[in-house]
This record gives C-alpha cells, structure tokens and sequence, in this order.
C-alpha cells in the first residue's frame, strides 16, 4: 500500500516583541548562546499486514518477538519493556562509523493508552551523548481487513536539538520508521509461518 506522509513546520513567533528569543541569560545575568527553536513535525505510515489484528498487536507486547523488530542501531547496551498504561520501554546503544567518535544512543517511552488489539499511544525520546534530540506522541491504529490488518501509524515530532544537518532530521526518522516497520512485518510473517525445525538429539560427548 502507498505510504501517505505530511510534514508541517511551526512558525517562529517571540512571545514578546521587546525579548530577543534567539538569547538566553545565565545566572549570573551574562547572554550565553542561541537557544534553538523547536521545530515540529507530524507524517502518517501506513501500511498492510497479512495477519489479524491480534497477531499485530502481540508482536509489540510481546517481548520477545518486539526486540526482533525494534532495535536502536549499534551495539546493544541496555533493554527493558514494560507493556503496560504508564509503564514503557528504555533502550541504548554505542553506535559507530568509521573516522568518526562513537555515539551513545538512548531511547525511553511511556505508554499512555492501550487497546487490545485495535491501538497503541505512546510517547518516546531520543537522546544522543546523553542530548534530548527530539520527543514524540506516536499512535498506532489496527484496523482489521478481510486478508489481514491495515496498521496507520503516524508521530507528532518535536525536534528539541538539531543535528549537524538539521534539514535531514525529519526524512531521518521518516525513513527509520519506515524500516522499523518492514521489521514489524518480517517478524508477523515468521510469526505466522514459524518454520519446523527438528529437536536436537543430545550428544554422547
């Protein structure tokens, strides 16, 4: 199915037209530096899955199968999952590139609400060496189909600190999401179509 995105930018407004917003004051009354603006922006993906909503909707409260499809990149540090309203899930990482310092990622959400089988609200942030990057309110809608489950996911994003290049953020983590989900359907499909494999026989030495 085609995935539907829309991003929306909010304007610039200084709450006073006597304050300059682009400065802030240290406690000691001294300007210290820019302090950036928030920008906000909100996309809708959607997608088709060949399962029920159940089956959908256990492949994130289940632990397990979760954490075959929702991992942060890089090495693996720390996971919990609480799948409960007002429980959540926290996760961090060591990412690394060539000729460039590694990054430390973090991730931690609550659950907000929960539907069995129909939807899923929560909100997450993301930090990166321990800088909130962006938080956002994500929902996740199951609508049952005769083949299956029609999954509409969309964030409202607020980008808290820009990166280097901030005119990449939101593609950025668009294109996440849209790869988060094609590992939300490789893992419905395995679920699905569990593959046998015979019991190993136990070695004599």
């Amino acid at each position: 199915m085609a995935t539907n995105t829309a991003g929306t930018r909010a304007a610039d407004t200084d709450v006073d037209a006597g304050t300059d917003a682009d400065t802030d004051m240290d406690v000691d009354g001294q300007v210290s530096g820019a302090v950036p603006g928030v920008r906000h922006d909100t996309f809708t993906v959607e997608c088709h899955l060949p399962a029920p909503p159940s089956t959908v909707f256990e492949a994130f409260a289940d632990t397990p199968v979760r954490r075959r499809w929702f991992k942060l990149p890089g090495r693996q540090v720390s996971y919990d999952h609480d799948f409960t309203v007002n429980g959540g899930e926290t996760a961090s990482s060591v990412f690394t590139i060539p000729d460039a310092p590694p990054e430390r990622l973090a991730y931690a959400s609550r659950y907000l609400d929960i539907t069995p089988g129909s939807r899923i609200v929560y909100a997450y942030t993301s930090h990166v060496d321990d800088v909130p990057r962006w938080t956002s309110l994500v929902t996740v809608e199951l609508h049952p189909e005769a083949d299956g489950t029609h999954v509409r996911w969309t964030e409202q994003a607020a980008f808290l600190t820009p990166s280097a290049e901030p005119d990449h953020d939101f593609p950025h983590l668009r294109g996440a999401t849209r790869l988060r989900l094609n590992g939300l359907a490789a893992a419905v499909k395995s679920d699905a179509n569990p593959v046998h494999q015979p019991g190993k026989q136990k070695s004599d030495g």
